[in-house]
């Protein structure tokens, strides 16, 4: 069997209707992994809901309401072959109300394309989807420059690089190092510099979408860091038993190993074996980072576990705590947070409510400089150090230790509010 190709996870974010779904439904019409009969049949519908232009849209947007409103609501997944990779495209929404999707697409991407419209430029999602992009660990930056065809730029040149220096600017304040981040000029609906060069643009010399996301480097899988895999759910499957599944975040999980999963229903962890390992519906030794696997555990009951749980090998117990000091950015909260503040924490497959205890350190989050005045309230743009306390048991790590398993949203009545990642812990006695 020929080696699997390097597998890379792709998110394509930006602001709402800046192209991002017609762009992947581009790539994927223009490189045969759409054949043309399914393109028609995408095409007429959206003629038939008055959204003619949307069929590209179509191809991520399979879900009715999706297509009806034009939007894209959850997360698609889309494999994706290309010479060098193969890519699973995550479609992400870049409309406000589903910017929760957006933060778990963006938790799970290694690399981003960032589409960016030549008319409207930079606007208030495209900052949103910098800054969490950054928070959340993307490691790898490509911005598409869309809709150049549009009349009032009109493949200009100019325009593209007056963009570019617009998000070099919001890029580099989100923490970016604007050096490494990549652009090009892209007209996704009429195909122009998506999988072939453009005769629009002869003035760019540079690479296609297509040749453009061959150039990410594969990142680093994290096997070196002690085994960290979220539960997503609990499924008991008749002659297999309790199967729980999730995707290893760090380290490598092998049939036989002595695993705990915590912090359980009693609070206290639970400890098995693994006996076997399923990916792709195909029995397997061994899981990676990125491997999204089922798995069974002896001794391991339904109702012990849920989703949220993180199961780790028995020697290095994930870390429940019961307070914990983090970096956060506030992006949108509709007042100010203070002291006492008690909103869902998103971090991994968890949701859990912590209060915010003290703001230790409020800073200028451009400089990370520290601002001494009025530190007692949070507005948006302000970034900050505080001390949190979850409301039940939570699995959280260290930036430091476990990078993957620091990062965490913050919601509250169906908005981000803010975003950030865990510095320090104080640890549970289990």
């Amino acid at each position: 069997m020929a080696k699997e190709k390097e597998h890379i996870n792709l998110v394509f974010i930006g602001h709402v209707d800046h192209g991002k779904s017609t762009s992947v439904g581009r790539l994927l019409f223009d490189t045969g992994n759409i054949d043309e009969q399914a393109m028609r049949k995408l095409k007429e519908k959206a003629q038939q809901l008055g959204k003619a232009g949307f069929e590209f849209a179509f191809v991520m947007d399979n879900l009715k309401e999706e297509q009806e409103r034009g939007v894209t609501i959850d997360l698609a997944h889309k494999r994706f072959d290309t010479a060098k990779y193969y890519f699973t495209i995550i479609d992400a929404p870049g409309h406000r109300d589903f910017i929760k999707n957006m933060i778990t697409g963006a938790s799970q991407a290694d690399c981003a394309v960032l589409v960016v419209a030549a008319n409207d430029g930079v606007n208030a999602q495209t900052i949103e989807h910098l800054r969490l992009s950054k928070i959340f660990g993307v490691g790898q930056l490509l911005v598409a420059v869309n809709k150049m065809d549009i009349s009032g730029v009109s493949y200009s040149e100019a325009r593209f690089k007056e963009v570019i220096e617009e998000v070099k600017k919001h890029a580099a304040q989100a923490g970016w190092n604007v050096n490494n981040v990549r652009f090009i000029p892209i007209a996704s609906l009429p195909g122009e510099n998506i999988a072939k060069k453009s005769e629009q643009m002869s003035w760019w010399t540079g690479d296609t979408l297509l040749q453009a996301i061959d150039k990410f480097d594969v990142p680093q899988k994290p096997t070196n860091l002690p085994l960290r895999l979220p539960l997503q759910d609990v499924y008991n499957i008749t002659g297999i038993g309790v199967v729980p599944v999730g995707r290893v975040e760090t380290g490598v999980m092998k049939i036989g190993d002595k695993v705990t999963i915590v912090p359980g229903r009693e609070g206290k962890g639970i400890s098995g074996e693994v006996k076997s390992i399923e990916m792709h519906h195909e029995q397997v030794q061994q899981a990676e980072p990125g491997d999204n696997v089922g798995f069974n555990v002896r001794g391991v009951g339904k109702k012990d576990i849920a989703r949220g749980d993180v199961l780790g090998t028995s020697d290095n117990v994930p870390t429940v705590v019961t307070e914990f000091t983090a970096q956060v950015v506030i992006l949108q909260h509709p007042s100010v947070v203070t002291v006492g503040y008690t909103p869902v924490f998103h971090i991994h497959t968890s949701q859990v409510a912590c209060q915010f205890v003290e703001i230790l350190k409020k800073l200028n989050p451009a400089t990370g400089e520290e601002i001494k005045e009025n530190k007692d309230i949070l507005r948006n743009g302000d970034a900050a150090v505080v001390r949190l306390k979850p409301m039940q048991a939570l699995v959280i790590e260290k930036n430091s230790e476990i990078p993957q398993m620091s990062r965490f949203a913050i919601r509250d009545s169906g908005v981000t509010v803010a975003a950030g990642m865990c510095m320090d812990v104080v640890k549970k006695q289990l």
